[in-house]
């Protein structure tokens, strides 16, 4: 189903449109939950798209079926938590056509790894790769570790020392589930002129012998700028946390969803 929040009174408010579909980290339970929030406390229309299966039920490792995609075409901002979809046309096509109008777009953890196409399917194999660092300013590449899932924390996360951006507003230091992904450093390097808001570093890590090649500090959530078919850049806030317990946090949930 498409869950819809209740329309605010404002006559005409902002629409964000999330899309759930990822089968580690329980989107289709806290992208529903920012929707509220935002709808309840900010009168944002908002509509939650999911992976459902043949039924219409809703099943995050269905990972070729998100249906309700075309709804893109009026929304402002498009919230991704995807992972390793292979979407068929009709849905992917809206998807595509907002990443390029220049309105804004917010990426959760594994949507630097939004799609997955077979490589020998040439028209799309580039979504695995390519589409996400254009987009979010990385694609996946590694991380170091999901050592007792959600039983410990695994990275420390710092706000950029004396940055006053008003994504920062009320977020101090605080200890994350997520196991830190690797973004940047060594032979890597995020994409475009990226701002780096928070910084996570791993507490654990079986690239411990290797941290000359992936550092054991990362950003774990920048803005981004990038061009699109308007004329005007689309601006990008991207973070890797979005493990369930990472929501414990009231710094986390305030990084995710600036205001409250």
């Amino acid at each position: 189903p498409t869950t819809v929040a209740n329309p605010p009174a404002e006559p005409d408010p902002p629409h964000v449109v999330f899309i759930a579909g990822d089968e580690e980290y329980r989107s289709e339970e806290s992208l529903p939950m920012f929707a509220s929030i935002l709808s309840r406390d900010h009168g944002i229309r908002t509509t939650v798209l999911y992976s459902l299966d043949e039924e219409g039920r809703i099943d995050p490792n269905a990972l070729e079926n998100i249906p309700g995609t075309e709804i893109l075409a009026t929304a402002d901002m498009l919230v991704m938590f995807t992972r390793f979809r292979a979407l068929p046309d009709e849905q992917l096509a809206p998807i595509l056509e907002f990443a390029k109008s220049g309105k804004p777009v917010v990426g959760f953890r594994t949507a630097t790894h939004a799609f997955r196409y077979p490589d020998e399917d040439l028209e799309h194999a580039s979504l695995n790769r390519d589409w996400p660092r254009e987009l979010f300013g990385q694609r996946w590449i590694t991380h170091h570790g999901h050592f007792d899932d959600g039983k410990s924390p695994l990275t420390h996360v710092d706000p950029v020392k004396d940055s006053t951006h008003p994504i920062l507003r009320g977020v101090s230091p605080f200890d994350a589930y997520s196991w830190l992904y690797h973004v940047e450093g060594g032979e890597d390097a995020l994409s475009g002129e990226p701002t780096p808001l928070a910084i996570g570093t791993t507490l654990k890590s079986y690239h411990a012998e290797r941290h000359d090649r992936f550092p054991a500090s990362n950003p774990v959530a920048w803005i981004y700028e990038h061009d699109s078919n308007s004329g005007r850049p689309s601006r990008v806030f991207f973070t890797t946390l979005g493990h369930p317990s990472d929501l414990r946090s009231t710094s986390c949930r305030r990084l995710a969803l600036p205001g409250n």
